[in-house]
């Protein structure tokens, strides 16, 4: 099965964690977490249209800027997801600027803080010099975004702070089996496309045209011949920066069961446990047991302390086996 998220880790697993994820045949990207962004080129920057944020520590949010500053003259709507205290960074950082000349500019933002179970949101306009307006939610928490693709659900997590942690689900797997479209004389193209999209809309009755020919096939009919296959859809989860208590650590495991992939951090070494305590941090050990209890398929760590510079090798041995026993 080819999947539909395709992962990047942008920085060193020493550095910020921030993760890129590319949405295939979709033409736009998802990010999580905003710290440093220099790694990413103009071009990745300019397919972003969600970021979802975890919390506001300056390495999980200090490429906002370079984001905003690439995207100043892009037509279209960034959608920013976070925690209590996300409108007011949002506003903190485009208040620290002029922007006396971005009339002419078509960039909108629009950020839903979860808090307590709740959401609120605010639009901000470059052709309204950014200043804030209040908008509708268009979601139920703990359910934050939602289109015909995939969903992406919140919960609350302590980090000394309220934090966010992420799950993304894919409603369902729409695969094409090459071998039966070619049996029907039917080639590969972006009509494929089009004929998903109807898939999941359940237009079954409706008909597609078949690129560069004249012919057209029944949608219901490329299902019953097998050519497009319906599967369970992928799911990750993402999750930063959570304390080491039972409670944290009893609430990820359910929030992220069953993904297929689960990035998570894994700051410290379980010989320096007490640290985490004290940083609220999870060590690698209790991310590789999560990751295990969780029947998490694969689990990819970031955010490891600087402390084991030369030894990242010592952190990434002590996930792994605690997830495989």
């Amino acid at each position: 099965m080819k999947p539909t998220f395709h992962f990047k880790q942008v920085n060193h697993l020493l550095d910020d964690p921030v993760v890129y994820v590319r949405v295939i045949r979709e033409g736009y990207a998802l990010l999580f977490d905003a710290g440093e962004l220099h790694s990413l080129n103009s071009r990745e920057i300019h397919k972003i249209k969600h970021l979802f944020v975890t919390h506001m520590h300056i390495d999980h949010f200090i490429g906002f800027d370079r984001l905003i500053r690439v995207l100043l003259s892009s037509e279209k709507t960034l959608h920013v997801c976070g925690p209590k205290g996300i409108i007011d960074a949002v506003k903190g950082k485009l208040s620290g600027y002029t922007w006396n000349l971005i009339v002419q500019y078509p960039l909108c933002i629009e950020v839903k803080e979860f808090s307590a179970g709740t959401m609120r949101c605010m639009r901000f306009s470059a052709k309204e010099g950014f200043r804030p307006a209040p908008k509708e939610p268009d979601s139920t928490p703990p359910l934050i975004f939602e289109n015909e693709l995939f969903e992406v659900s919140t919960m609350e997590f302590d980090h000394g702070i309220p934090v966010l942690g992420y799950r993304v689900q894919e409603k369902e797997h729409l695969n094409v089996d090459t071998v039966r479209l070619e049996r029907l004389g039917l080639t590969v193209g972006p009509w494929l496309g089009r004929l998903k999209e109807l898939i999941r809309k359940g237009r079954l009755d409706d008909r597609v045209s078949v690129t560069g020919t004249d012919r057209q096939v029944l949608v219901g009919e490329m299902l019953s011949e097998g050519v497009v296959r319906r599967s369970r859809g992928q799911r990750f989860s993402y999750i930063m920066d959570i304390a080491p208590t039972d409670e944290n650590i009893q609430r990820a495991i359910d929030f992220v069961r069953g993904s297929d992939a689960l990035l998570i951090e894994a700051y410290f070494l379980e010989e320096d446990r007490e640290r985490a305590i004290q940083r609220r941090h999870l060590t690698a050990a209790l991310a590789g047991k999560l990751a295990r209890e969780a029947s998490v398929k694969e689990v990819f760590p970031l955010h490891v302390s600087p402390k084991y510079k030369g030894s990242e090798d010592r952190v990434l041995k002590e996930l792994y086996e605690n997830f495989r026993h």
